[in-house]
């Protein structure tokens, strides 16, 4: 999984990485640098500022094909789409440029910040909150479409097509941005997405699909929540990607962008 539940809160591991390094990155510059507290503040919270925009700047760049339709997501900062090696460059140069006057200084804040997101990418790749997927491929679950159909999930495998399984919910404000974008990865060829709604009844599904004009080939119902259980996912939206043998290639937690989605389906 990319995310974890701390109480009703929904917040992704690789975030939750970051904040540990920064505060770190805080309490031993503090300590090691020598820097006033003053200076030291102007610092640390400008390349915090400058990390995050070095990186979403970079991120919406090299993946601006993704962004060229709808433009307005590149400033939708709480969305997923951030280039580490964009960040660290912008942290860089503004370490350099901010404490050009002292160069201990200078040459500390530049291996710290260094090592900060080296640590990072470590924690990444070890992924020690964990990141093992709950299944290894798609569940033997027999689930009901809207018209009362019944549809075995590993059926879906002998279709030669890539397989996306969203869970979702009518009250959850980021599984219903992100219908769009599964609506458009349904209508292309290879691809088969199965939008699977969480414990509600009938009536708010179609209500709502009906009233957005969003057409599924796979609109199930799960009124007893299993796909949560058997993905153990802590919240919603959930997806996951399955080849074509219905074999578990991603998880993702949290609203889905067309970044996400691109590189899902291109790679």
């Amino acid at each position: 999984m990319n995310a974890i539940a701390l109480g009703p809160l929904l917040i992704s591991t690789p975030r939750l990485y970051a904040f540990g390094c920064a505060l770190l990155l805080l309490l031993s510059s503090r300590y090691l640098l020598g820097l006033p507290t003053k200076q030291h503040g102007r610092w640390f919270n400008g390349l915090l500022i400058v990390w995050l925009l070095g990186a979403r700047v970079a991120f919406v760049t090299l993946h601006w094909e993704s962004y060229s339709a709808t433009p307005i997501d590149a400033v939708k900062l709480w969305q997923p789409g951030y280039n580490a090696l964009g960040g660290l460059l912008a942290g860089l140069i503004w370490t350099a440029w901010t404490l050009r006057t002292r160069l201990l200084a200078m040459i500390g804040g530049l291996a710290m910040t260094v090592g900060a997101a080296s640590l990072w990418l470590v924690l990444v790749t070890l992924a020690p909150l964990g990141q093992q997927f709950a299944v290894e491929a798609l569940p033997d679950v027999t689930l009901e479409d809207l018209e009362g159909n019944a549809v075995h999930l590993p059926s879906l495998a002998n279709q030669n097509e890539l397989i996306i399984v969203n869970l979702w919910a009518t009250w959850c404000p980021p599984c219903l941005r992100e219908m769009p974008l599964l609506e458009e990865a349904d209508q292309r060829e290879g691809v088969s997405v199965v939008v699977v709604n969480q414990g509600e009844d009938l009536l708010p599904i179609a209500r709502y699909l009906d009233e957005q004009s969003l057409a599924f080939r796979y609109p199930l119902r799960d009124p007893q929540q299993t796909l949560m259980a058997q993905f153990q996912a802590p919240g919603l939206p959930t997806t996951v990607l399955f080849d074509q043998y219905g074999k578990t290639l991603d998880v993702h937690v949290g609203e889905l962008t067309r970044a996400q989605l691109e590189r899902w389906l291109n790679d």
